[in-house]
């Protein structure tokens, strides 16, 4: 009697300790897929938030006409951050026609729109540290094969690479394509990234005819415009204190001459990288998109770029 007790007693104390094994996993499997599920939903509600802070920034962009009012104060070019009892919000317009396009290192080596971007990219490298090399390089890969203004690497260098490819011949998709090319290194495209771009002023007018807007470019794009070969820009902060610019013509007469661009320059905005970041919990979302913008402030949809992570 005594060990039928006792193997009853084993037999329960094992069936409860499976109970308590089978309710402490079922407790977890709901737990994962309460948090699972919370996760998706507050994922969802910032990828809307994120896209709703596009919409208002493009609805900022129209309000305040940049192409009427070209400067770096104008209500737009704030960054602006929100607070709700549902997350939070911030937002970040760029105007990249203030930035060298790189897709402009196209052409013969006489070519004004070649010698321009060529020459910008060539003061910029010096105060980057930037090597000569990455400007050949990186027009034998925007130019058609064979028509490089500038001898590059060749495509022997690239079909040698693990694994080969071939290079682009033709205009850069995006600034991480940079890393393709030879000489570009993380640390070189990180450098460039705040002063470069890949977007043409008017996408209607074609990549060739980009120009540079005088009242949004940094510093350092404008000690490249002028040639300021100065350790603290004293000539480019000079000019810069000078903006907004109505027209090109004010521009070179406040520059006394310096520069003798006025088929590159611009003194409006006409291509504009948002980028909206949006937190609900512990959930982000990222929305960095680019729309093309007329001078009277009217959106050209769709986007140029649109990128959510």
């Amino acid at each position: 009697m005594r060990g039928e007790r006792g193997f009853a007693l084993v037999l329960t104390l094992v069936v409860t300790a499976l109970m308590v094994a089978l309710t402490a996993e079922l407790i977890h499997q709901v737990s994962v897929d309460t948090s699972l599920s919370r996760d998706f939903r507050d994922g969802q509600q910032a990828s809307l938030l994120a896209a709703s802070g596009i919409d208002a920034a493009l609805k900022l962009l129209q309000v305040s006409q940049p192409g009427q009012s070209p400067q770096q104060a104008d209500m737009w070019a704030q960054p602006i951050t929100r607070n709700d009892e549902v997350g939070s919000i911030g937002i970040r317009v760029v105007d990249e026609t203030g930035k060298i396009n790189l897709n402009q290192l196209i052409g013969t080596s006489e070519s004004a729109q070649f010698v321009f971007t060529n020459g910008l990219l060539q003061q910029l490298g010096t105060r980057l540290g930037i090597p000569e090399d990455c400007w050949a390089a990186l027009a034998e890969w925007v130019n058609p094969e064979g028509h490089a203004p500038l001898r590059g690497v060749g495509k022997a260098y690239y079909q040698s690479q693990h694994p080969p490819y071939t290079p682009r011949y033709g205009p850069l998709f995006t600034l991480d394509e940079l890393s393709l090319i030879k000489g570009f290194t993380p640390e070189i495209i990180a450098k460039l990234r705040p002063f470069v771009t890949i977007y043409p002023s008017n996408s209607g007018i074609g990549i060739a005819a980009a120009r540079i807007n005088i009242n949004t470019a940094p510093i350092e794009v404008v000690a490249a415009l002028i040639n300021d070969n100065s350790e603290n820009y004293s000539n480019a902060s000079k000019l810069i204190e000078k903006r907004p610019f109505k027209n090109v013509g004010e521009v070179l007469q406040i520059s006394g001459g310096q520069l003798n661009l006025t088929n590159n320059l611009q003194t409006f905005g006409t291509a504009f990288r948002i980028t909206s970041v949006a937190r609900v919990n512990d959930s982000a979302r990222t929305i960095d998109a680019v729309y093309s913008v007329s001078p009277n402030g009217m959106v050209a949809p769709p986007p140029l770029s649109w990128q959510e992570y």
